[in-house]
């Protein structure tokens, strides 16, 4: 069987990356932007950071704001609605997660209407046409939806998350400018970090993972590993390197999938509306601890990337714990909580399990696993 590698037409990363989207969209001769960005990131100045360039420029556009964190069918179908009237001919999308998930699903919709009731979209949708372009401008170093052939709608109607998986829907330019994170408050900046390291270790495990893919996350890894802590306290350093290691992470999962760490996180955004780093973070070592037999000596190499001194000379019992600790001081390091007990009601397990077990994540844990396994890993955590 042939491995697919999908990834975008072009990207640019540094310092100032964002201002090569005028020259891209005049190169591309688009003359509208219809802009996706949530209602935070415009009230504090950070969408205008793009605005004030394309108004430099002459270049048109509308803004759509009407985005929650963990964005809802709703929300994509009042995007449709407003899209269509703004005369737009390419969207892009300013934002973590939530605005260019929001603008996957509409820039899909618009050119494949026979979608426009959302939920249909869910898991791997039989479109026939290619996004609306799709420019991304990430704001946090965690999601690499500017890189990810996936988005994660909220159906509020049945408080579950529904993830879309379609290569149609990748940007075809995305600009990871670090100039672009440097406004993340501390607690945004270790929670999308970890959902990174998270994207990077489960999809280095995933059942699909092979040697292409390994190179991404391995490196992911590393960088990730040694930048989230400056990261955190805001260097210019951190920030730069954590914007190219979670683009490389999201390079390799986006192509193979990942496991049962995001889908029992899944759930809990649905929920809880709990921030999806967040909930990765405090899952990760657990869920590593669970799937440890399927990986092989993976996570030999896991911990190696992590700094882990003295590697070859451990046992496989040793390195596999010694890259679980990695994970776990890491995650504390950075202020992440070590349990689920402030979040999740013992009663809605139950739900929490069936919906991780039904989520499209769940088929490539490496490990084979059962509604009642998750449920006992999410009995573990509170």
């Amino acid at each position: 069987m042939a491995n697919r590698f999908v990834l975008n037409e072009t990207s640019y990363h540094g310092a100032g990356a964002v201002k090569e989207i005028v020259p891209e969209a005049k190169a591309r001769g688009f003359q509208k932007a219809f802009v996706c960005s949530d209602p935070d990131l415009v009230k504090f100045g950070v969408t205008k950071k793009v605005l004030d360039i394309l108004e430099g420029e002459g270049m048109a556009y509308e803004l759509y704001s009407e985005i929650k964190p963990n964005p809802t069918v709703e929300n994509v179908q009042t995007g449709v609605a407003a899209y269509k009237k703004s005369g737009a001919d390419y969207l892009i999308a300013i934002g973590g997660g939530s605005s260019m998930d929001t603008a996957k699903a509409i820039g899909i919709i618009i050119n494949n209407p026979e979608f426009e009731d959302v939920v249909s979209l869910e898991g791997v949708a039989p479109t026939k046409n290619k996004s609306v372009p799709i420019f991304a401008v990430p704001t946090t170093a965690g999601t690499a939806a500017e890189v990810t052939i996936n988005y994660v709608i909220t159906d509020a109607s049945k408080n579950r998350k529904m993830v879309c998986v379609d290569p149609k829907d990748i940007p075809v330019v995305a600009f990871v400018d670090p100039e672009m994170m440097a406004t993340m408050p501390k607690g945004l900046t270790a929670a999308t970090g970890m959902d990174a390291l998270t994207h990077a270790i489960e999809g280095y495990i995933t059942a699909g993972a092979w040697e292409l893919s390994d190179m991404f996350h391995l490196k992911a890894i590393e960088i990730i590993s040694r930048s989230l802590r400056g990261a955190v306290d805001n260097t210019p350093e951190g920030r730069t390197d954590m914007a190219l290691g979670q683009y490389v992470a999201g390079m390799g999962f986006s192509n193979v999938g990942l496991g049962i760490v995001h889908s029992m996180a899944h759930p809990l955004g649905a929920l809880y509306d709990t921030p999806h780093g967040v909930a990765n973070a405090i899952i990760l070592p657990t869920v590593m601890e669970y799937n440890a037999e399927a990986t092989g000596e993976k996570y030999r190499e896991i911990a190696r990337a992590m700094g882990v001194q003295g590697v070859d000379s451990m046992s496989q019992e040793d390195y596999r714990k010694a890259a679980i600790d990695a994970v776990k001081k890491l995650s504390q390091d950075v202020g992440i909580p070590t349990d689920l007990k402030e979040i999740v009601k013992r009663e809605d397990i139950p739900f929490l399990a069936q919906s991780a077990y039904d989520d499209a994540c769940r088929p490539g844990n490496p490990k084979e696993t059962s509604v009642e396994d998750i449920t006992k890993l999410y009995e573990s955590l509170i």
